[in-house]
């Protein structure tokens, strides 16, 4: 499948508007779905602090955040098994992504007024050479690129709902971050916010 042209963010692959607004809808759907089999919950940092986003997951594992620290699990946390990656999901992954491996992790974090995310990297995974994927879906949001070590300069860019962030190479450790959300600017969920699924190689 031919990959789309993309804007380069220090070697991170952007691609605005990817997702048509009517496909944007029916992935909306397939996530209720998704929530209506793993709710969202609100994490615990192991610092004992709580996230201001709510997450839930799809695919082979999730990802969560308590006391024991932050990890991959194969259920949520009321003990279910996580439900799978929606495949409207799969096909843009395999639209961007380059690899023949499929995600095995679908992490699904929800951004409403004031939630934001701190600088981290992706290093939880087994194998760095497999990409990551964030979709945007929803109000949009000031995504921040640093380096590859803490500190130094950053550059930031607004995603809109139906961009799609590919990091790999060099660009996959690179700390990322989201420094707020503008809200009231989508009107794709029903109570406003944002959605945001990253994908992931776990193994």
């Amino acid at each position: 499948m031919d990959r789309p042209k993309a804007l380069s963010l220090r070697g991170m692959r952007i691609y605005k508007g990817l997702i048509a607004t009517e496909d944007q809808k029916a992935i909306i759907e397939d996530l209720r779905e998704v929530t209506r089999r793993a709710p969202l919950f609100s994490p615990m940092t192991p610092y004992g602090k709580p996230m201001s986003v709510r997450m839930t997951s799809a695919g082979r594992f999730g990802w969560v955040s308590d006391k024991a620290g932050y990890r991959y699990a194969d259920r949520h946390p009321n003990g279910q098994n996580w439900p799978p990656i929606p495949k409207r999901v799969l096909t843009i992954w395999e639209q961007v992504a380059g690899t023949e491996r499929s995600p095995e992790c679908c992490l699904v974090n929800f951004y409403g007024e004031g939630a934001k995310m701190g600088m981290h990297q992706d290093r939880d995974e087994m194998d760095f050479g497999q990409p990551v994927v964030s979709i945007s879906l929803g109000d949009e949001a000031l995504f921040r690129v640093g380096q590859a070590t803490r500190g130094g300069k950053t550059e930031s860019v607004w995603l809109q709902s139906g961009d799609v962030v590919v990091m790999n190479g060099e660009a996959r450790l690179l700390y990322h971050g989201i420094d707020r959300i503008k809200t009231g600017t989508s009107t794709l969920l029903r109570d406003g916010g944002r959605l945001n699924l990253t994908l992931r190689v776990v193994t």
